[in-house]
């Protein structure tokens, strides 16, 4: 499987997939910002990183357009947001349907958009967590593929929370894209997404943990 990349930042997520072995040929790594220290990332894996800076389009449109021809110029099997801090318009995102996955900080879909954890804190959630997801033109509602969760702490800040669930996001993301790339996803007819022999273990995280008696 051949993979394209998108970031817009620091790539930690970008750099996890790249260093996990995974049946997968990184084409490029595509960033918005010329500065995303991603970009050097993926430079010092042996990556082509590039750069189509979208402050330098008038519109979303036409920033999409050439986005969409740096991506085609690699032919790539999937399309992989990773931090990348664009809405995306309805035809980029249909010219790659069921190509195209993001990782979201929350369990979808409670706290779509910015700030999660934040917003996670100030609603009083025990558990939190992260999603992955195929991408469609409404934001934040694509086909969920796997999710993880981690107990919200009453001492919690932002920064705190979010570490917990940046280590989560690394290895779901990984598993996801390994799924991809061994063929085991499918998007049923209902939206919902199957992933084929997997385990059946059932296990509960509890938050607050419950008195051990």
């Amino acid at each position: 499987m051949k993979a394209v990349v998108l970031i817009s930042g620091r790539g930690s997520n970008m750099e996890a997939l790249l260093k996990a072995g995974l049946p997968v040929e990184f084409a490029a790594v595509i960033s918005n910002k010329p500065e995303a220290y991603g970009l050097e990332v993926a430079r010092q894996l042996g990556i082509k990183a590039v750069v189509i800076d979208h402050r330098q389009f008038p519109d979303r449109e036409q920033f999409d357009a050439a986005l969409a021809a740096e991506i085609d110029r690699h032919a790539p099997d999937v399309v992989i947001l990773a931090g990348f801090m664009r809405v995306l318009t309805d035809g980029f995102v249909r010219r790659y349907q069921g190509r195209i996955i993001n990782i979201h900080p929350a369990l979808l879909p409670s706290f779509p958009g910015l700030h999660t954890h934040r917003r996670a804190l100030e609603a009083g959630v025990k558990v939190h967590g992260c999603t992955v997801h195929f991408v469609t033109p409404e934001v934040d509602v694509g086909p969920i593929i796997i999710q993880a969760a981690v107990p919200v702490l009453d001492d919690d800040t932002e920064a705190s929370l979010s570490a917990r669930v940046l280590e989560q996001e690394h290895r779901i993301y990984t598993q996801a894209v390994r799924w991809l790339a061994e063929g085991r996803l499918m998007i049923r007819a209902d939206g919902s997404v199957t992933v084929f022999d997997v385990s059946r273990q059932i296990a509960a995280l509890i938050s607050p943990q419950p008195d051990a008696r």
